[in-house]
């Protein structure tokens, strides 16, 4: 039976190499039958948490009305959330970070979106894999928290230009990441 696959991505370049691995991460992921839903966060309007706690109190997960509100159902109905951005500065792109704290709505509001499965898909334009810490523990952790289940991570280094990724076998995991889902 298929699940339901959202996808957040968190970079603006639409020919980069982290949507490269996403584009076969959902190729692969389609053609096994599953549902994928995919949520660009750098062309949508997410603005960071302001912290009111009055998350669901207007019927949508966030007061402030924005791009979150159309995610957020998508992330409650959802089997797996995959999480595929590149390395800025060593962390996680502002333009996916605002998504990842706002599901900080559901804790607030006491959602149970426990048990579903995370994954991440990531690339660095340095060769040391230390880099992309920056992004891998903040998602692990987020998911502990959430009780989701890790089932896969995709820990490409070495590519910065569009298309450096062709020169690895970062799609190639990708699509064995959604074989594996």
């Amino acid at each position: 039976m298929g699940k339901k696959i959202v996808v957040i991505t968190g970079s603006p370049r639409k020919n980069g190499n982290s949507f490269a691995m996403t584009d076969a991460f959902i190729k692969v992921a389609e053609a096994k039958g599953h549902t994928v839903i995919r949520f660009d966060a750098a062309m949508k309007k997410v603005r960071g948490c302001h912290a009111c706690e009055t998350c669901f109190k207007t019927g949508k997960a966030c007061s402030f009305d924005d791009d979150f509100n159309v995610i957020a159902p998508e992330i409650l109905e959802a089997d797996v959330i995959v999480y595929s951005m590149p390395v800025y500065w060593y962390s996680i792109p502002a333009q996916v970070k605002g998504v990842m704290d706002r599901i900080y709505s559901f804790c607030v509001a006491g959602k149970d979106i426990a048990g579903k499965k995370c994954a991440l898909i990531t690339c660095c334009e340095e060769n040391d894999m230390s880099v992309m810490d920056g992004v891998r523990i903040p998602v692990e952790r987020s998911a502990a928290l959430l009780k989701w289940e890790m089932v896969g991570e995709v820990l490409i280094p070495g590519v910065l230009n569009a298309g450096d990724i062709e020169k690895t076998d970062g799609c190639k995991k990708a699509a064995e990441l959604a074989e594996a889902i």
